[in-house]
């Protein structure tokens, strides 16, 4: 399944479990959004709680929770492991994302959908489905998707997904030191989108990221603030045909607290 759909693709499988998945940073406004009118028969799940464990210092704000905690929230939502789910925002996926991104990690048919709440061309709902108990196996996380701190470090290819001011260091919302780890390239996830929040064409991505290095999303590694949007240019990259990069979890929420070497400016900077 490719990793991004549109509306008229899901009206076409009405088998797949929609999510909203409505969330931005320091608010907790997504459940409320979500109250007030959604995609007929789609389920809401929480990023905070249902797809991430508790923050800590070395996992960064959003580590990946544990498999059975995440089992139990999938199957809450009413997802199986044979499940077709599409997920979508009111941000052209920036957090959606990384519920495709887990879901896939775990080989479970997922996408999002392309332009999120915007695009839908029908009238939102009020009413709050109650979807029958999934079955989703707990399984452990797959190492090959994802990358340590020391592998962001050395490489050999590091994107940074983060807007241009943070990857610069001239501002940084979170309160941690600003900047970016030195080495790595700044391809903001909004670069993933044309002005209607929908993706560009897998060609226009793949020129993209290829301007930036990547033929082969395998030897990538991204990160953005943590864990979150990273997943996007993850999504962007597969969508484009350039295969499978790898996330770093805890992003810049660990890094930049373990006392590492940040790199600032527009460069990505030497590696120690």
């Amino acid at each position: 399944m490719v990793p991004v759909v549109s509306p008229a693709w899901l009206e076409k499988h009405p088998e797949a479990v929609i999510v909203d998945l409505r969330w931005a940073l320091g608010a907790t406004t997504g459940y409320e959004s979500y109250l007030e009118g959604h995609i007929p028969g789609a389920v809401f799940i929480d990023l905070d709680t249902e797809l991430s464990a508790a923050p800590t210092v070395e996992g960064g704000r959003h580590p990946l929770p544990d498999p059975a905690d995440f089992a139990a929230a999938m199957s809450r939502a009413g997802i199986s492991d044979d499940s077709t789910v599409v997920a979508y925002d009111d941000a052209g996926g920036f957090s959606a994302g990384r519920l495709v991104w887990m879901l896939r990690a775990l080989g479970v048919e997922a996408a999002l959908l392309d332009g999120g709440l915007h695009s839908w061309p029908h009238a939102l709902t009020t009413q709050i489905p109650d979807p029958a108990e999934g079955s989703f196996t707990a399984r452990g996380w797959d190492e090959g998707q994802t990358a340590t701190m020391d592998e962001a470090v050395a490489g050999p290819l590091v994107i940074d997904a983060r807007a241009s001011e943070r990857y610069q260091g001239t501002t940084e919302p979170t309160g941690v030191a600003a900047g970016h780890i030195p080495g790595a390239l700044n391809a903001p996830l909004g670069d993933n989108l044309d002005s209607n929040l929908r993706f560009r064409t897998p060609q226009q991505l793949r020129e993209q990221y290829q301007a930036i290095g990547v033929t082969d999303a395998a030897q990538a590694i991204v990160y953005c603030g943590s864990g979150v949007t990273a997943c996007h240019d993850l999504l962007a990259m597969e969508y484009a045909g350039l295969g499978r990069g790898r996330l770093f979890v805890g992003s810049w929420s660990a890094y930049a607290p373990s006392g590492r070497p940040i790199a600032t400016g527009a460069e990505p900077g030497e590696r120690g």
